[in-house]
């Protein structure tokens, strides 16, 4: 059995850990905040005080963080996983991150002899309690293999895209396709209501044909309801967007509409909504047009 090291228990993290954990796993855990620490703790699970004691105890070492320099420094810096780096260690990242930042780490630890895979998720948190996140992969095929049972306890689609950078340039295409679809239901929903349809009627009607989407599965219900709590924090969308537009004009790639959708959620930090949910973008309509979405069926 694979010893385990997981690093960031934030709120994927901890419960994509937490599945490990459960599917039997030898699980050696730390984060910043301690108290996901002991939580996990209490479950069966070991702790550590630095990147370093975790890579020291595991077979296969996992990082969760917010954002690209957050993993090149717990993988490179002081106290890092590469202090403890050595041939046949694994070290998996399912932060979303710049494809460089990915592809330098990889060469830098693989001149340690340690395997690494960029492998960024989807699905949200409730695709990491449920164990149903998709999982694209970017890396060594053979490390993959090696880690295939690992990412299994957390993801049900695992997609092998290519070598190092590969998993995280098929999440910048994923963020693409979300933040246009988070954009396009606010605008649907709040057109409905002004027009003196029922957009939940509507929501109904569309999600059986062409326009069905996760995106329309998942969320109508929760805004309708009130809840714009995470999910997917929005300020953690803009990073991500960020990042789809630096690798944008790396390659020379215009993207207008990806480019407007990321001032939407630009405009959510300014209104001071950032910690609200990726779908909350439709707050941004609802100061633009100095309407609520009705959260009661009429």
């Amino acid at each position: 059995m694979l010893r385990v090291g997981y690093i960031g228990l934030g709120l994927m993290g901890k419960s994509m850990a937490r599945n490990i954990l459960k599917a039997g796993f030898p699980l050696v855990v730390h984060n910043r905040s301690r108290a996901a620490v002991e939580e996990l703790v209490a479950e069966g699970a070991i702790a550590a005080h630095s990147p370093t004691e975790v890579a020291a105890q595991a077979d296969v070492v996992i990082t969760n963080l917010p954002d690209s320099p957050d993993v090149e420094a717990v993988a490179l810096g002081e106290n890092g996983i590469i202090a403890a780096a050595r041939p046949g260690l694994i070290f998996i990242d399912h932060s979303t991150i710049k494809p460089e930042t990915a592809r330098h780490i990889a060469e830098v630890l693989g001149e340690k002899g340690v395997q690494c895979l960029d492998a960024p998720v989807s699905g949200g948190d409730i695709g990491a309690r449920e164990g149903t996140l998709t999982i694209m992969v970017g890396g060594p095929a053979k490390a993959l293999e090696t880690a295939h049972p690992i990412l299994e306890a957390e993801g049900r689609t695992i997609t092998h895209i290519g070598e190092a950078g590969a998993g995280q340039v098929a999440k910048v295409a994923n963020q693409i396709m979300v933040a246009a679809q988070m954009v396009a239901m606010a605008e649907l929903l709040l057109l409905s209501q002004k027009t003196g349809v029922d957009p939940r009627r509507v929501v109904q009607a569309i999600r059986g044909g062409a326009a069905q989407c996760w995106t329309l599965d998942t969320k109508p219900q929760r805004l309708f309801a009130g809840e714009r709590s995470p999910g997917f924090k929005s300020y953690m969308m803009l990073k991500d967007l960020d990042i789809v537009m630096d690798t944008a004009r790396a390659y020379g790639m215009p993207l207008p509409a990806t480019a407007t959708h990321t001032q939407l959620y630009r405009a959510m930090l300014e209104l001071g909504l950032g910690d609200l949910d990726n779908s909350a973008v439709l707050a941004v309509y609802e100061a633009l047009t100095n309407t609520r979405l009705e959260e009661e069926a009429p």
